[in-house]
């Protein structure tokens, strides 16, 4: 079964997510099952390090903390988009010091900063632990920093290593 199914979860959720963009019917089940399968594999070819999760009554603190934190971002950036015309408002790159080294919490991390709106993970340096990061709102630097450095971090640093 591990052979067929190497990653059962990403095929599920693979499944799930093609027939919410498509219709479900028997057709596009067998056809998005199989899409899933081939990815799966694929997936595997790669050879990803396996997580390990250390603490999951972290995982529900972690994705309340990114709900709010995804709506805040977008009024305060809708705020800037409706309000402030170009001339007031610049954007700026930043260079955020990273105590992480589990390579799936850095990829988490990726996940959360691409998917709140204003920010955007440019590069990771691993050499110097150092994340280069785009953000919308220059005036909101220390904010980035603080909420990288001390509340996703120190969670992800929890369920990971």
């Amino acid at each position: 079964m591990t052979r067929l199914v190497p990653h059962p979860v990403l095929s599920v959720s693979l499944v799930v997510l093609w027939l919410m963009l498509t219709r479900f019917s028997l057709g596009y089940l067998i056809l998005g099952t199989a899409l899933s399968l081939v990815a799966g594999r694929a997936y595997s070819a790669l050879h990803p390090a396996k997580p390990r999760i250390r603490r999951w009554r972290v995982i529900p603190r972690m994705a309340v903390t990114l709900f709010r934190d995804i709506v805040r971002s977008n009024i305060h950036i809708a705020g800037l988009l409706l309000t402030e015309g170009r001339g007031r408002r610049r954007s700026a790159f930043i260079q955020v010091p990273l105590t992480l080294t589990d390579e799936n919490a850095l990829a988490v991390l990726a996940i959360i900063l691409t998917a709140t709106p204003g920010t955007a993970w440019l590069e990771y340096v691993v050499e110097t632990g150092t994340l280069t990061l785009h953000i919308f709102d220059a005036a909101q630097e220390d904010h980035y920093r603080e909420m990288i450095g001390q509340i996703y971090e120190p969670m992800l640093m929890e369920i990971f290593e």
